[in-house]
């Protein structure tokens, strides 16, 4: 259930991590996060980061993993980033940005506006003879993956073309149409 939680996070160069009063602290070139941490014991040792549960209880191994994961992703979000791609696909299915405001065209009467977070970096690509792409870029895992999760939201996917806002490399379930 927690083997993940066992295996201890190497700390790369140009990260540096605090621990304080069960908050610890990630700050690396891209950014800061924190994130609370509740019953688990984390050892800093040199550049390696290990979590220790004070029982086995079912509780506290769920916590085990789930804390280790986040830890790795706040490590890995300020020195590498995370990116998310959406691929719009339809006719006429368009998207541009002006700074931080996402304008999308999904076959409604009206233009859908989004106002993204500063934290993510918005880049919308559209190129002749391809489907438009929206490119999501963060240095926290979570925002980037509800950003691209409310943009999927206002058109998913319908299974018979295949129209709407997909991820880039996402498998869809298609269904065989009517038989005359």
């Amino acid at each position: 259930m927690s083997r993940i939680g066992k295996s201890p996070i190497t700390i790369p160069d140009g990260v540096s991590v605090d621990l304080k009063d069960n908050v610890i602290t990630v700050k690396g070139k891209l950014g800061e996060l924190t994130q609370k941490v509740d019953e688990i014991a984390i050892k800093i040792d040199g550049n390696t980061l290990t979590l220790e549960r004070p029982s086995e209880s079912k509780d506290h191994k769920a916590k085990h993993g789930l804390y280790r994961s986040l830890i790795f992703n706040m490590i890995e979000g300020v020195s590498k980033g995370w990116t998310k791609e959406l691929e719009l696909v339809g006719v006429g299915y368009r998207a541009s940005n002006q700074g931080q405001k996402l304008d999308l065209a999904l076959g409604f009467s009206h233009n859908i506006i989004l106002d993204v977070a500063p934290e993510v970096k918005v880049e919308a690509v559209s190129e002749k003879g391809k489907n438009p792409t929206i490119k999501l870029t963060s240095f926290d895992k979570q925002l980037v993956g509800q950003v691209a999760a409310k943009i999927r939201s206002f058109r998913k996917p319908e299974p018979y073309k295949g129209k709407g806002v997909k991820f880039v490399g996402e498998e869809l379930r298609r269904k065989a149409g009517k038989t005359a």
